[in-house]
Parts: C-alpha cells; structure tokens; sequence
C-alpha cells in the first residue's frame, strides 16, 4: 500500500531496498551508523516489528525513517527504530523548509491513514548534521509534535591538536594523564571484546545493577559487520586490561563513546583519563569534528557526577530530543 501526500509519496520499507537505503544514509545530512539498514537487521528479526518508511518526491527518494510499530499503553504507535541510538527522518543535504513541512505532514498523513495512535521520534545531536539546521524540528513542533524528554549528551569539539585539546582539561585531569602514563598504563586497540566485557558487565551491576544494552554475541557481531566503525581501545597494566572503550564512529563528523568502563582494583592509576586522551588523539588523526561522550541523564534524571567527570575534559552538553504526536 502506498500513501500519498502532496508530493511526496510514503512506502513502506522493504528488504530489497537495503542497498539503496544504506547508500543514501552515507551521503545524508544527518545520517548515523544506527540508521543504517546492516545496523538494524543485526537484531533477530522476531525482537521488533520494523515498520521503516521511504519518502519519494518528484526527484527521486527524499527522506528515510528507520522505525518500528509499538505497543505503547494499549495503543499501536510508530516509533523511531528501538534498536538503535538515534532515529528520527533522515534527510539530505540542502532540505528546503518546505520539503521539511512537507515531509512532517506526509508523515502523520500516512500513520493517520496506517491506523497509528501516536508518533515518536529520537533525533541526532545537531552535530550529526553536515549542514545545521532546525527546518525539520521546526515542522514537527509546528505540526503539532511536543517534546517527550530532552536527554543532555557531553560533546567535546575537538581542537586542531591533541595538545590543544588537553588545554580544556581541567587541572586534575591532566595530571591523572600524566599519571597514568608515568605508571606504564599502555593504551591500544583491541580485539579482546570478552575481557572488555567483563569487566563492563561487573562495573555496571555494581554501580547501577543494569545490563549493558547489547549482548556480548550482538557486540562481536556488530564489530564483525563494521570493521572500520567500531574499535575497542583498551588501557592495559602489563598484560592485563584494566579499562576500555567502545568507540563507534557513528558518522563522517563525529565519533561516540558508546560503552566506558574500568576495572575499580585498579582505578587509582586514572586509565580512564588516559583513555579518553588518547581517544581524542585518535579522532583528531581520524578527522573527526566532535567527540559524542553520550548522555549523562535518563529520562531526563541527570547524573552529576558523570557530568561533572566528562567535563574535565573540555565538554559541554547538546539535547539528544525525542518527540512526539497523539493522533
């Protein structure tokens, strides 16, 4: 079934697509590596009802919404995709502000017509954009969309050198640096997801008796599908991993922190400080504008300590927004 609003004609996603869905997210404005179709499919196909949408307008494909159909209080909505960090439209370079309202309303056009109760969209950090701009939030708050939460994410703009960036280090953190290179903590990267593993799963049932957000299987398998987007950088003692970080370069200006975490026997030698340092080296290297620390508040509930330990590093905050619409 296709649906049609003004010009722009809304299909649903189908598998033989993905070829063309994935090459349009890399050239997007605002595209990710969660938006990408070999980043959702890693999920069993039973864990979500994918209900992805194309939007096509007189020149050819417009727009891409990766999302999924939810059960939310009895009520059937559609939901950016649960099994990525970021959703919401994702839109070409250049996008007028009047295929931006365009866009909006063939959206809720189609989910009215689909049946759906409500719409909730998870956007990008503006740094994910090549080009800024607010045309879209603009649409969905003009079309009656409201904000659901406005998460804070640490963003660190990275300076032309490591050296310049270790200026914004607060004073105490650059000497758990130099602390912990005078102590031999040799930072690399790693293959060895199972140690990091262990030491991530420990670390967050002491301190918040969660589970990390994949598994260690679903974490293999995704750096098996992006050898050059995912690393593990890893702080050794001798030959033992005491820290790591998952970093996913999530996309040609930015790279993110995905999962930090240190073995505690062995914090007093700061490897997460020289973790962090040496990961900025490395997105300097790699030509990246931002460093995405990811967010410090849930629901909107903020965590002052972890705000105040990735602003020693030179960080600020930047929403990551997620909206929504009854119909």
């Amino acid at each position: 079934m296709r649906i049609a609003s003004m010009t722009i004609t809304v299909s649903p996603y189908e598998p033989s697509f993905q070829e063309e869905w994935d090459r349009y997210v890399r050239q997007a404005s605002n595209g990710t590596l969660f938006h990408l179709r070999r980043f959702l499919g890693y999920h069993p196909q039973d864990r979500f009802q994918d209900h992805s949408l194309t939007f096509t307008g007189a020149k050819g494909l417009l727009a891409l919404f990766p999302a999924a159909e939810q059960e939310v209080q009895g009520e059937r909505h559609l939901v950016s995709h649960p099994g990525a960090s970021y959703g919401g439209l994702v839109v070409p370079i250049g996008l007028s502000f009047q295929n931006s309202c365009e866009l909006v309303e063939s959206l809720l056009d189609y989910a009215r017509r689909w049946g759906f109760q409500g719409i909730t969209l998870t956007l990008p950090p503006t740094i994910y954009n090549r080009r800024l701009s607010n045309y879209l939030d603009f649409a969905l708050l003009q079309q009656g969309f409201s904000y659901r939460r406005r998460e804070v994410s640490s963003i660190l703009y990275l300076e032309p050198s490591p050296e310049e960036n270790l200026t914004k280090f607060t004073d105490a953190s650059r000497r758990a640096v130099r602390k912990a290179q005078q102590s031999g903590i040799v930072v690399s990267l790693s293959h060895d997801y199972s140690t990091f593993y262990d030491i991530l799963l420990h670390n967050l049932k002491r301190r918040h008796n969660v589970q990390p957000t994949h598994t260690l299987e679903e974490l293999l398998r995704l750096a098996d599908l992006f050898p050059d987007e995912i690393h593990l950088l890893a702080a050794y003692r001798g030959d033992r991993m005491i820290a790591g970080i998952t970093i996913f370069d999530a996309g040609p200006d930015v790279t993110l922190a995905f999962y930090i975490s240190h073995d505690e026997v062995f914090q007093q030698y700061r490897a997460v400080n020289l973790l962090f340092y040496e990961m900025i080296c490395r997105a300097i290297e790699k030509g990246f504008r931002y460093l995405d620390f990811g967010i410090f508040t849930v629901q909107m509930e903020p965590n002052f300590g972890l705000a105040r330990f990735k602003e020693s590093f030179g960080s600020s905050g930047m929403f990551r927004d997620t909206l929504e619409i009854r119909l």
